[in-house]
């Protein structure tokens, strides 16, 4: 082999190196999601809390997102600290944790789920904004690239909502706690393999301009139509558990159909560099909005029916997975430099903080006036909405 072959393999095999460590810390995180988001509802319901006040402290951790994720990405994009950063929320996040052991009342738990939120809402855009800047240092956003790491994530997310449903099925909810110090254990441990590097801070334009970019006609109507496409998929994140709980799925039955939709994302993300080029960025986010509309459809009048179930969950793929790596490149393209952590923390805060509020509590209200189903209704009307959304996007455009 020539020279400039060699020296090609020897910069891609680099190249894939330095992934390494952001799988693991994706594998990691989600696989502290993984078993903590599904089945947290279900430890507040065993602790005895009604419906209402399990949506009110599932709501914590959206509220945390509306502000808290600005605000590091602001410091991570101004000191270039990221990894610094990350490694500060773990151990914080890790030492909050150890508060769940502690057998206090609802205004406890709130407590150290505030505190625990506060850190682990500003791992995720940071660990993106990251990962984003090493699959795009050729100029523009490797989907290929990008999906292969994160499918980490949803491999560590498979393994812990399957493992833990099939746990909590058997031993009872009592072992919560430790499993949430024992996977934010794991992050920490993660957190440290990733390389300590600064990224480069230009201080001759200490004002990158953030509102000139929100200002545009098509980076507003894509943050509208992230927020009401969250704000669909948020009857999934929190009653999802509870809903399938009611209906009379085993808490294994519940495992296994969070695992379908992970396995299903994992199958787009290894695949996904050979799709997205057949349409364009707008052209996606409609169809994602558009399977939202079926999926939240089937899952309020067809969840007797466990097929259904099982084709609402293989959505997932559309739903999440393809709208998440199409997100991540509008943002690529829209808040890119010193403007991508900002940018990734919009996303966390106009998505799924503000849409993860008003999901939690109205979801919790509608629940206890006309049942879990009710949120699956209302989540058809505003995946509409979002549909709307996504064309004026592709309009602007």
């Amino acid at each position: 082999m020539s020279g400039p072959g060699i020296r090609a393999q020897r910069q891609q095999a680099l190249a894939r190196r330095k992934l390494f460590p952001f799988a693991a810390l994706s594998a990691s995180y989600f696989a502290h999601i993984g078993f903590f988001n599904p089945y947290l509802p279900l430890w507040l319901k065993d602790l005895g809390l009604s419906i209402t006040l399990i949506g009110l402290l599932t709501a914590v951790q959206a509220a945390t997102r509306v502000l808290a994720p600005y605000g590091w990405g602001w410091l991570s994009d101004h000191t270039g600290e990221r990894v610094k950063l990350l490694r500060f929320c773990a151990g914080a996040s890790l030492f909050f944790s150890l508060g769940l052991l502690y057998p206090g009342g609802v205004g406890w738990l709130a407590l150290v789920l505030l505190l625990m939120f506060v850190h682990t809402s500003a791992m995720m855009p940071m660990s993106e904004a990251a990962l984003a800047h090493v699959v795009s240092n050729t100029g523009a956003f490797d989907a290929k690239r990008y999906g292969r790491v994160r499918l980490w994530g949803s491999l560590g997310f498979l393994v812990t909502v399957f493992v833990a449903g099939a746990w909590f099925e058997h031993q009872g909810m009592q072992s919560f706690p430790v499993w949430a110090v024992c996977s934010l254990l794991a992050l920490n441990v993660s957190v440290w393999w990733l390389p300590d590097q600064r990224e480069a801070v230009h201080h001759d334009s200490p004002h990158a301009p953030v509102w000139s970019v929100l200002r545009q006609r098509s980076v507003q109507w894509f943050f509208a139509t992230v927020f009401f496409h969250v704000l669909s998929h948020i009857g999934i994140y929190v009653f999802f558990s509870l809903y399938l709980d009611t209906l009379g799925y085993s808490k294994t039955m519940i495992g296994v159909l969070w695992a379908v939709s992970v396995l299903a994302e994992i199958v787009w993300f290894f695949t996904q560099g050979r799709w997205l080029p057949k349409f364009s960025l707008a052209n996606w986010l409609f169809i994602c909005a558009a399977a939202m509309v079926l999926r939240m459809a089937l899952t309020s009048w067809l969840a007797d029916s466990l097929l259904a179930l099982l084709l609402a969950q293989v959505m997932h793929a559309l739903t999440f997975a393809t709208q998440h790596t199409v997100s991540t490149a509008v943002l690529s393209h829209h808040f890119p430099g010193r403007l991508r952590g900002r940018g990734q923390a919009l996303y966390a805060s106009i998505g799924y903080g503000v849409p993860g509020v008003l999901g939690a509590l109205g979801g919790g209200a509608l629940s206890d006036a006309w049942g879990l189903s009710s949120v699956y209704v209302l989540s058809v009307g505003t995946a509409c909405v979002a549909c709307l959304c996504a064309w004026q996007f592709k309009r602007s455009n």
